[in-house]
């Protein structure tokens, strides 16, 4: 595992993440009755499926309806896994032929899913990488250019260095749920149905450093 220096910006370095854009615009087309789809992608041992069930409840405590398909992908460390949340005023399928966000834990599963995203949709990246077993037995090399082909295909990325982050909460295992901090910025769920989510569905001995790794990542691009 290890992460590259790009910090918590676009591709460019120098433009501010206009999330208060996702924020209207979602807040209107909610309102219209669209459906807002969310891919979550990582590998086995990140948590996409608390991840997925923080994220879900909590679109569920304000109000909207919510289908979510089941967590795939290999279980053991380094094995892709794939989840998605759909929320509306009407959800009527957990499928997302396209995503409007991408939650990424995982450098490279970013790059395995772009095609996933929606044209104006957008990605939050955590800058970690973990190498999957094809690596470790020398078959294939891990992509150095990931965060640059990603930028090649769209301008509308965050990369997030959650880890360090998380090592200073000495919680390392917190970075799904600062990542969704970062994601509540963009979506118009109140902050209050996020923080009782947490409390739901996270082990009570550490719902407090979780709660703290969400209002970290809230923090990340404001």
């Amino acid at each position: 595992m290890k992460n590259d220096n790009y910090s918590n910006c676009y591709k460019s370095g120098d433009v501010r993440v206009d999330y208060r854009y996702y924020f209207k615009k979602w807040e209107k087309l909610l309102g219209d009755g669209s459906v807002l789809s969310v891919l979550l992608t990582g590998v086995g041992g990140q948590g996409i499926l608390l991840t997925s069930k923080v994220l879900s409840e909590a679109a569920l405590l304000y109000g909207l309806d919510v289908k979510v398909s089941e967590v795939h992908g290999m279980a053991q460390r380094g094995g892709s896994v794939i989840g998605s949340v759909r929320m509306g005023r009407k959800v009527y399928s957990p499928t997302v032929s396209k995503a409007d966000f991408i939650i990424s834990l995982e450098k490279l599963e970013a790059l395995r899913y772009i095609n996933k995203l929606d044209s104006d949709g957008f990605i939050i990246l955590n800058n970690v990488e973990i190498y999957p077993v094809s690596v470790f037995y020398g078959d294939v090399n891990y992509p150095e250019d990931i965060i640059s082909r990603i930028g090649s295909i769209t301008s509308n990325y965050i990369v997030v260095k959650a880890l360090g982050i998380a090592k200073r909460l000495n919680e390392i295992r917190a970075t799904n749920i600062m990542l969704l901090g970062c994601l509540s910025n963009f979506i118009p769920i109140e902050n209050e149905c996020w923080i009782d989510s947490i409390k739901k569905n996270v082990p009570c001995q550490a719902v407090d450093i979780n709660l703290e790794a969400f209002s970290e990542g809230r923090k990340i691009i404001n």
